[in-house]
């Protein structure tokens, strides 16, 4: 499916040191002890093979617990799975991290964040940490988007006034997330939950002139290919980064929060337009993610955003990148 090579980067000794942290980045065991809610950095750089990657911290939902938000799971079950992470169960934590590739003299952001004010209170920072990572919003000059939900999309907005932010960066997407969410027909369609974000979409997206619709398959830039990774939304992609020695997938929200669907994949979640679909996708990504040895990340992955799985039977086990 993927096509790749078979060895796994761990971490960089290099990437440690630019947050005065000896050593490289350890897979640590995620539950000996609770994870910060909020990570002690806002941005981390690492490599896998010649690709350098930047996490930035855009922020963290607490979501209050809900007994909808997993199909069919009881809050005690998904408090239990968030305390065997060794998570908070405070709350829900669906903390959000965008990466940037600085790959083939491009500042590739992958998904836009979720725009300052504009998705939850605690999701701020996305600009500061940008601006201390050394990236400028006016150097990034393609995005590659994975879906159309708020906290991935929002950020290309201006609040208010729905200009947008990044006017001359390409805007690539899959056609099919883009034609469904801009379809004149959807918004009628629509629950009444997701009414005011297909609004917002249907009014704005179509007047850009900078997107790239591409199909399922399709090499977007030189080394970076779009997988169709539908089910959370129709049009969900996942991209595969040809990084020389090593390979890397950006997963979106395949595998959104681990902690629960590591050891459950066959839980679905609220925010998965096609549940059964999104089960399907999850397995077939991450069982071949495990059988070539790739560096993954989510955007819902604890900070720094990447981690490994490794096979338990019909399920997974997740294990966060420390820093």
């Amino acid at each position: 499916m993927f096509n790749m090579t078979r060895r796994m980067v761990l971490g960089s000794a290099a990437a440690a040191a630019a947050f005065g942290i000896a050593g490289k980045l350890e897979f640590a065991p995620a539950a000996l002890a609770e994870t910060p809610v909020e990570p002690l950095v806002g941005f981390y750089k690492y490599k896998v093979g010649t690709l350098e990657v930047t996490a930035v911290y855009d922020g963290i939902w607490r979501k209050p617990h809900d007994p909808a938000f997993i199909k069919d799971v009881s809050v005690d079950d998904t408090k239990a799975a968030l305390a065997k992470a060794g998570l908070t169960t405070d709350f829900m934590p669906i903390p959000l991290t965008v990466v940037v590739l600085q790959m083939n003299g491009r500042t590739i952001m992958m998904d836009a964040g979720s725009g300052v004010g504009q998705w939850q209170a605690n999701a701020t920072h996305l600009p500061a940490n940008m601006k201390a990572a050394g990236i400028d919003y006016k150097a990034i000059d393609t995005i590659m988007i994975s879906h159309f939900h708020p906290d991935h999309v929002w950020g290309l907005m201006e609040k208010g006034t729905n200009a947008p932010v990044f006017p001359n960066a390409e805007l690539i997407v899959n056609a099919a997330e883009y034609n469904w969410w801009t379809d004149p027909s959807r918004l009628a369609k629509l629950p009444e939950g997701r009414k005011p974000a297909g609004k917002r979409i249907a009014e704005n997206f179509p007047k850009w002139k900078n997107w790239k619709l591409v199909d399922d398959g399709a090499d977007v830039v030189p080394g970076i290919r779009i997988m169709a990774a539908p089910g959370h939304t129709p049009g969900h992609s996942v991209y595969h980064v040809d990084a020389g020695s090593e390979q890397f997938l950006v997963s979106a929200d395949t595998m959104y929060v681990p902690a629960l669907l590591a050891p459950h994949p066959e839980w679905q979640g609220a925010y998965d337009q096609d549940g059964p679909m999104a089960i399907t996708t999850r397995h077939k990504i991450i069982d071949q993610v495990i059988a070539d040895n790739v560096r993954i990340c989510g955007s819902h992955f604890p900070f720094p955003g990447t981690g490994s799985f490794v096979k338990d039977g019909n399920a997974y086990a997740f294990t966060p990148t420390q820093i």
